[in-house]
């Protein structure tokens, strides 16, 4: 069998595409051909990612931690284009401090952009994948969600989350013909390039490949996950993390 990565039948939703790993991986489904929303809460920076909506991307404002955005979005792509056949949950942020300092400001926004929002958009495909009766889910969660990482426990308790909800809904809307995936990423973000440089040294240094990921190598691995031949796999975590997670 050959993998085609040919996506041109099919309708993606990408949260958190306004840069990072997030656009790398809607670039990554339009050049395989698919129709892509593009989403992020922020209006602005997705007009300077990806301009004025097109035949193949349609840029939506889109705050994945309101229900009502996420409704209202998700309302606007199938008015479009008529299906959402693969949801990719990659919006993220993070608020960092160590447990007896963290707010309760910090802790809620974390848990309802990253887990909140992977349950608002999940709620809001699922109906239409199970119509169409195909369906694939693929959420970004992290290696701190499995271990931890200190200051972090907002993140870890949210991505620790997603991977647990991930199972669930695996198992939920598998006689649907829908799949739910995830992978769990260590790509040079945004967040990795704020990293102070002997940090970062130390840091890579745990990679037994002995770099971070261009945000391409995990667009290629949403990707497999969301294609016709994953077809049998459901409520798996895929580390792309350069053995990090070994």
């Amino acid at each position: 069998m050959n993998l085609t990565c040919d996506f041109s039948t099919r309708t993606v939703l990408v949260t958190g595409a306004a840069h990072g790993i997030g656009k790398a991986i809607a670039e990554f489904f339009r050049t395989a051909g698919a129709r892509v929303a593009v989403a992020d809460r922020d209006a602005t920076e997705l007009e300077k990612a990806w301009g004025s909506p097109s035949q193949t991307v349609l840029p939506v404002a889109m705050d994945v931690a309101d229900p009502a955005s996420v409704a209202s979005g998700v309302g606007i792509i199938v008015d479009t284009w008529g299906s959402v056949d693969i949801a990719v949950n990659n919006a993220g942020i993070a608020r960092d401090s160590v447990v007896w300092k963290l707010t309760d400001d910090q802790w809620k926004a974390v848990l309802d952009v990253h887990l909140g929002g992977t349950f608002n958009v999940t709620r809001a495909v699922v109906p239409h994948m199970r119509k169409a009766g195909f369906g694939r889910i693929v959420n970004v969660t992290s290696y701190t969600g499995m271990h931890g990482n200190v200051g972090q426990a907002n993140y870890a308790a949210a991505k620790g989350g997603i991977i647990a909800f991930t199972k669930t809904v695996a198992k939920e809307t598998a006689r649907f013909g829908i799949t739910a995936n995830a992978i769990s990423p260590n790509a040079a973000t945004a967040m990795v390039a704020a990293i102070p440089a002997e940090r970062l040294a130390e840091m890579t240094e745990t990679v037994p490949l002995g770099r971070f990921a261009d945000p391409s190598e995990m667009a290629a691995a949403v990707a497999f996950l969301a294609s016709e031949e994953a077809s049998y796999i459901t409520g798996v975590v895929l580390p792309v993390d350069g053995g990090v997670s070994m």
